[in-house]
């Protein structure tokens, strides 16, 4: 069987939604079913109210095709296993994530860079003459 959702009302601290039950095999045949929440409820466990239509939908969809209950009550232990697999998931997603890279040093570069602004002298002779290719010193290249 499909749900639709086709509204909801309010009352009491209790929101109640309205489904349309579809069977796959009639499907010109609709039954209504409600699902209620406690609001309540739903901020001790921290579920959020955006959350709740399709919680409930799949409240519906976990029963069997022959119940013949068309109103029931998303009750606190549902709520209670929502939350607890929603945490574990959390956690799982956060055991799953790479941890952050560490920030950079401060003395980036300094493996290249000169200490304490003295020059260096770097000398590469060429073969055949023994005469310096380039100096840093004096600027030659």
């Amino acid at each position: 069987m499909q749900f639709i959702l086709s509204g909801f009302t309010q009352s009491k601290g209790f929101r109640v939604f309205t489904f349309e039950g579809v069977a796959v095999d009639r499907p010109r045949t609709r039954t209504i079913f409600t699902v209620g929440a406690d609001l309540a409820l739903i901020r001790r466990y921290g579920i959020q109210i955006q959350e709740l239509p399709l919680l409930c939908r799949a409240l519906l969809d976990g029963l069997d095709d022959g119940e013949a209950a068309h109103a029931l009550i998303f009750t606190e232990d549902k709520m209670r296993t929502c939350a607890n697999d929603r945490a574990a998931a959390k956690d799982a997603a956060a055991a799953k994530r790479r941890p952050p890279r560490k920030p950079p040093a401060g003395n980036l570069g300094a493996a290249w860079r000169v200490q304490g602004g003295g020059e260096i002298a770097l000398a590469a002779t060429a073969p055949a003459t023994g005469v310096p290719a380039f100096q840093t010193n004096n600027h030659k290249i």
